[in-house]
C-alpha cells in the first residue's frame, strides 16, 4: 500500500513520513491493555451508518464506517469506495472503547460524546514515538457525502462518468518527484460523488473515495481513505472551472505526510515497466536464504527439499503494508486452487521491529486473519536497506511487496516491484492475468 512511500525514494527521491519505517510495537500503552481486557461496559457504537473524522496537519480526513450489532456485540466495517474492512476485535472498558484495526497494529480509542457521537484518536503501537491523531464519529445522514459543498455537474464533467486517467507527478516538500497514474470516476447517477486511486511505480493507494465539492478559491476533487494503517487526504483544484483537463493540489498522509500533486488528463497515461526497475547483480541468478519460520524452531530456505523442483514465488512483505495485504487476498486463495500444479509461495516478512518473536506473532496474526496456507518467514525489519542486504544477490528491494518468480531450477526469472491492487480496476486485472501467464510458462518448462 505506495505504501511503503519511504521506499519509493529508491525509484524517485519521494517520500512521506508516514511510512518511515523501524520501530517496535509498544504493548504496554493503556489503550493496548485496553484492547486485551474484558469490560462488560456497553459500547456507545450503535448500529448503522457512521461518519469518522481524522484531525491531522491542519486538514480533516473524512470516512465512513457501518456498524452492526449481534447479540450486543459490535462490529465495525470500513468504507473506503467499493473496499469493506471489516473489524471484530472491539473492547469496552469503562467509557472507553477500542477497535482494533485488523492485522495493523492500530487502534480507534473512542469515547462516547453525547448521542450517536464519539470522541478519541487514531493510535499506532509500531512506531519508534507516539503516534495520536483526533479522531471524532457521529451518525451518518441519510446519503451522506463525505465532503460537504458537494456539486452535481454531469454534464460538465461528462468525461468522468467512464473514468478519467491522468498523468500525475507527484512532488515532496524536498523538491523530489515521483510519477503516477491518477484514476478519477465520477458517481454513475451524476451527483458529486467520486471514486479514484492513483498508482506508482511502488504500488496504489487503494480506494479512495471523496466528492467533487465547490470552494470560495474554485472547484475541487476530494478524494480520502482510511484502512486502519494509512489515513489520506487528496485535495485537488481545477485549473479552469468544469474543466478537469488539468488537477493540482495537496496529498497530506497522517501526522506529517505532505505532497504536491500535479494531474494532466492523459488516456495514455503509463508507468515504468515494474519488471524492470530492479533485478539481480552481475552473475547472480539463484537467491540464498535461510530465514527463520514464524513457527518457533523452524526454518525456511529455497533448497528445501519441499521446494525442489517447483516454481517457487516469493513475496516480499509486512503485515503493516497495505499494498502487501492486497497481494496476499490474491495470492492465499490462488495458492489453495494451483498448489497441485507444482507451485509454491514463500511470504518473507520484513516487520517494523527487530524482535523476532513479536515479528512472528504479527505475521501469524496476518496468516490466521488472511488464511494464508503458504509458509511465511521472519526476514528482517521493514526497511529498504536492510531488505537488500537479507537478500544480497539481489540489486535492490524498491518496495513493499515486491514479487520473485524462480523457475524449477530454483533461478530467479522475473522481478515484479509493487503491486496494483483491485482499487485500481483493470490495471489490477492486468496484474492478475500477468501474473498466471508467468506462471503458466514457468510450469510449460
Amino acid at each position: 500500500m505506495p505504501v511503503a512511500i519511504a521506499i519509493r525514494k529508491a525509484v524517485a527521491g519521494a517520500g512521506l513520513a508516514l511510512a518511515a519505517v523501524a520501530c517496535q510495537s509498544n504493548s504496554t500503552t493503556s489503550e493496548n491493555q485496553a484492547a486485551d481486557a474484558s469490560g462488560a461496559a456497553s459500547s456507545p457504537l450503535t448500529a448503522g451508518t457512521w461518519r469518522g473524522v481524522l484531525s491531522t496537519q491542519g486538514q480533516e480526513i473524512p470516512f465512513l464506517f457501518d456498524v452492526a450489532t449481534n447479540g450486543g456485540k459490535p462490529t465495525v466495517t470500513l468504507r473506503n469506495g467499493e473496499e469493506r474492512l471489516k473489524l471484530d476485535e472491539i473492547t469496552t472498558t469503562g467509557d472507553s472503547t477500542t477497535i482494533r484495526l485488523g492485522v495493523f497494529d492500530a487502534a480507534l480509542v473512542v469515547r462516547p460524546d453525547g448521542t450517536g457521537k464519539v470522541t478519541g484518536a487514531w493510535v499506532k503501537y509500531d512506531t519508534g514515538s507516539p503516534y495520536r491523531i483526533p479522531f471524532v464519529a457521529a451518525k451518518a445522514t441519510e446519503n451522506q457525502e463525505l465532503f460537504s459543498g458537494g456539486t452535481k455537474k454531469a454534464e460538465v464533467f461528462g468525461d468522468l462518468k467512464q473514468g478519467a486517467t491522468f498523468r500525475t507527478e507527484f512532488k515532496d516538500d524536498e523538491g523530489n518527484t515521483y510519477p503516477a497514474v491518477g484514476i478519477i470516476q465520477q458517481d454513475s447517477t451524476g451527483g458529486s460523488g467520486i471514486t479514484g486511486t492513483f498508482l506508482t511505480t511502488t504500488g496504489d493507494y487503494r480506494y479512495l473515495a471523496g466528492n467533487l465539492v465547490t470552494k470560495a478559491d474554485g472547484e475541487h476533487v476530494m478524494l480520502s481513505t482510511f484502512d486502519g494503517s494509512h489515513g489520506f487526504l487528496f485535495d485537488g483544484k481545477l485549473d479552469k472551472p468544469g474543466n478537469i483537463n488539468r488537477i493540482q493540489g495537496d496529498f497530506y498522509s497522517g501526522k506529517a505526510g505532505h505532497e504536491t500533486w500535479t494531474a494532466v488528463l492523459d488516456g495514455n497515461a503509463k508507468l515504468p515497466d515494474a519488471n524492470a526497475l530492479t533485478g539481480m547483480k552481475p552473475g547472480q541468478k539463484k537467491l540464498s536464504f535461510k530465514f527463520p519460520s514464524i513457527f518457533e524452531g523452524g526454518s525456511i530456505s529455497p533448497s528445501d527439499p519441499k521446494y525442489a523442483g517447483k516454481v517457487v514465488v516469493l513475496q516480499i512483505l509486512g503485515s503493516w503494508c497495505p499494498n502487501c495485504m492486497d497481494e496476499t487476498n490474491f495470492l492465499a486463495p490462488w495458492y489453495e486452487k494451483n498448489k497441485s500444479r507444482g507451485v509454491e509461495i514463500i511470504g518473507l516478512g520484513y516487520e517494523r521491529t527487530e524482535d523476532q518473536k513479536l515479528a512472528s506473532q504479527k505475521l501469524l496474526k496476518m496468516k490466521q486473519r488472511m488464511n494464508i496456507g503458504y509458509d511465511l518467514a521472519v526476514a528482517g525489519v521493514a526497511d529498504k536497506d536492510a531488505a537488500s542486504k537479507s537478500l544480497p544477490q539481489l540489486a535492490k528491494v524498491l518496495a513493499f511487496p515486491t514479487t520473485i518468480f524462480l523457475d524449477k531450477k530454483g533461478e530467479v526469472r522475473k522481478i515484479h516491484t509493487g503491486f496494483s491492487g483491485p482499487g485500481t480496476g483493470k490495471y489490477y486485472q492486468q496484474e492478475i492475468a500477468e501474473f498466471n501467464k508467468t506462471i503458466d510458462q514457468l510450469l510449460a518448462e
